[in-house]
């Protein structure tokens, strides 16, 4: 493995609450640089030396510069366009992990992060070391089990809340949640089927604007849109798991008619089934540096 660079992609999708997607470090050489891109998912950088430069585009759609270095992390929030940089004379090494699932944005935002707040303080030198602890014990197990990254990834959470100079106490929601919750239940049961929105809000006895209304605030994300990705997701998991021909898994996934499907996944994901079934096998069987494409 090179000694100045990491790479590893999650090896199961068979989760819902949280889902790693793929995890590493770079010691980055002087003004290395990646963007300006947009990213389908979270994802977190721990700064562990150096300095470096953060343009991030906020709610508003402005363009924000942030000088950082160690001891600080930055966020890159899902549709987000973002451009970041290594120090000309000290540039920065960092671990990132790429992330999202139904408890991302809540979690995301008790640590005081989001779209319009992306970089990461701690209220003390000390409250550093945990969440250092848990991002290293993710990005250095290149061979761990998924539960084992899985429980590491809400050991990191819990520390970035814990040691945030800009926690947030999350209000009580519990009726928001159940609705929520009957939600995800049903479109986890009938995402395979030619379901819409009207019929998950029907699911849950809800109008369906209230029905949008909260989702959306609960989840960060329209019911539309959470559906969508969901059935991608289910696709991307039959794409890596079987032989399947992507006319067969399209109406295993919701999409009756292939060709939509194969629309629907290239706006959301950048590429065609077909070639991100091709760049996913071929990443899986080189070593980690080979996937460096994928992180920058």
């Amino acid at each position: 493995m090179d000694d100045n660079y990491s790479f590893s992609i999650f090896p199961n999708e068979n989760f819902v609450d949280l889902l790693i997607f793929q995890y590493g470090w770079e010691e980055c050489k002087p003004l290395h640089s990646f963007g300006p891109a947009i990213r389908n998912h979270y994802l977190f950088h721990l700064i562990l030396s150096g300095h470096g430069v953060l343009r991030s585009a906020g709610p508003d759609g402005a363009d924000r510069e942030y000088e950082l270095s160690a001891g600080n992390g930055f966020l890159i929030c899902p549709g987000q366009v973002n451009t970041y940089w290594a120090d000309e004379k000290d540039p920065w090494t960092y671990a990132w992990v790429e992330f999202d699932g139904l408890q991302a944005l809540k979690r995301l935002e008790q640590a005081g992060l989001d779209m319009a707040h992306p970089v990461y303080r701690f209220r003390s030198p000390l409250a550093h070391r945990p969440v250092r602890q848990e991002m290293e014990s993710i990005v250095r197990s290149k061979d761990a089990s998924p539960l084992f990254l899985l429980g590491h990834l809400y050991l990191l959470l819990d520390a970035l809340t814990q040691a945030s100079s800009s926690r947030r106490e999350l209000r009580n929601q519990s009726q928001k949640s159940f609705y929520v919750q009957e939600a995800l239940n049903f479109i986890a049961q009938n995402y395979h089927r030619d379901i819409d929105v009207q019929q998950v809000a029907a699911a849950c006895n809800l109008n369906r604007t209230y029905f949008g209304r909260v989702f959306r605030q609960m989840m960060g994300s329209t019911p539309q849109e959470y559906l969508i990705r969901y059935r991608l997701s289910k696709s991307m998991e039959l794409m890596r798991s079987t032989d399947y021909p992507i006319s067969q898994i399209a109406p295993m996934v919701g999409y009756a008619n292939p060709l939509h499907f194969s629309k629907v996944f290239k706006k959301e994901m950048g590429v065609s089934p077909r070639t991100w079934r091709a760049n996913d096998e071929q990443v899986r069987r080189q070593p980690a540096r080979q996937g460096e494409d994928t992180h920058e």
